[in-house]
């Protein structure tokens, strides 16, 4: 995958700071206490300025650059490689460019939205959002319509696995490789989910 722009980069680095200050002062003084305003003087920009980035305080929690990222690599995959191995390459090409800052970005994000419930339904519409976008690119892969029923069943159940194993790997400290648990989950599925 090639390297994002000059304009992309600082793009990502103010996304990173405004989301580091909203955790810091959700840390502090709890997520319902924070406001935008506080958010945004802590991270040297403008309300105006936050809201270009993230439409909601909840999506200072719950959005993130990884959508786009995703369906920049799993297009660049190979003609007739299967959807889930196209996934599995993109899955694994992406982690593999993540930082040890940028898994524990990830699991202070994961810890947060599991306890506050505006964040909660917040990441449902995520979800979905997410789901939407794997139907989409599965459809493309595939030759398919994204509204044929098996199409989305594929793409919700491949959701469910990436949360199941986020979650997994949260609950364990966000300790381990979050890669490992996607592709057990993956290979779980593959072999029918059987127990």
């Amino acid at each position: 995958m090639s390297r994002p722009g000059l304009r992309e980069r600082k793009k990502i680095e103010t996304l990173h700071r405004v989301q580091e200050e909203a955790m810091r002062l959700f840390d502090e003084q709890g997520y319902d206490a924070t406001t935008i305003e506080q958010i945004a003087a802590a991270a040297g920009v403008s309300p105006s300025t936050f809201y270009r980035y993230f439409p909601t305080k909840e999506d200072v929690v719950v959005q993130d650059e990884y959508d786009p990222m995703i369906i920049g690599v799993f297009q660049s995959q190979p003609e007739g490689v299967a959807p889930i191995d196209a996934l599995r390459a993109t899955l694994t090409e992406l982690f593999g460019q993540f930082t040890a800052e940028d898994m524990q970005r990830i699991h202070h994000r994961v810890e947060l939205i599991y306890s506050v419930p505006a964040l909660q339904a917040r990441q449902i519409r995520q979800t979905v959002a997410t789901e939407r976008m794997i139907c989409d690119l599965v459809a493309a892969r595939a030759g398919r319509d994204p509204a044929d029923l098996e199409v989305r069943n594929f793409a919700a159940t491949l959701v469910a696995a990436w949360v199941t194993a986020i979650t997994a790997w949260s609950e364990k400290g966000g300790q381990g490789n979050l890669l490992d648990y996607m592709d057990r989950c993956l290979t779980h599925l593959e072999a029918g989910v059987p127990l």
